[in-house]
């Protein structure tokens, strides 16, 4: 087992595993490096991202783990275009700012066509009650009308690849 970090290059090194037989199933339930390359956060891991084990037929269980922020270092360091967007204090180094609802759509469906790819050895998971711990139920980043576009645009794009919806936020443990 091999964890990778959602830091822009634990994806793009993910990726590059993958394409080199390394890995022989996916587990990719932290999908934000997708917000970051669409947006213009700073843990992109580039326009490859999610599609090695597509184009290798490696199998893969694919959710939307925190794609409903963008990452930025500290505060000082946001673009000024988004200094009225809604922002979370990780710590004194890492800024989150929440997605729009035009954003989710357009990251879901990203995310769909690349899953789209191979729809037969792949799966993807949506966990409706949220995304990450802030878009918990009451959270600071809690937006079921944003969630709920992320998922629509992402099955609209997914072709014939499984998307199951479920009943849980992504940290409970029955998902």
């Amino acid at each position: 087992v091999l964890v990778f970090h959602a830091t822009g290059e634990g994806g793009r090194n993910m990726e590059k595993f993958i394409r080199q037989g390394y890995i022989a199933g996916v587990l990719d339930f932290t999908t934000t490096e997708i917000a970051d390359e669409l947006v213009g956060g700073v843990l992109s891991a580039g326009s490859t991202r999610l599609t090695a084990a597509g184009e290798c037929q490696v199998p893969q269980v694919v959710s939307a783990g925190a794609t409903d922020m963008v990452n930025f270092w500290a505060p000082d360091t946001v673009p000024s275009a988004f200094s009225k967007r809604l922002f979370h204090a990780h710590n004194a180094h890492v800024t989150l700012m929440r997605t729009t609802l035009e954003e989710s759509r357009k990251i879901g469906e990203t995310i769909g066509e690349r899953v789209s790819i191979s729809p037969d050895t792949a799966v993807c998971l949506f966990p409706e009650r949220g995304v990450s711990a802030l878009d918990a139920p009451g959270g600071v980043f809690d937006d079921s009308v944003s969630r709920q576009a992320l998922f629509t645009a992402w099955k609209g794009k997914a072709g014939t690849t499984p998307c199951v919806e479920l009943d849980l936020h992504l940290n409970d443990s029955a998902f």
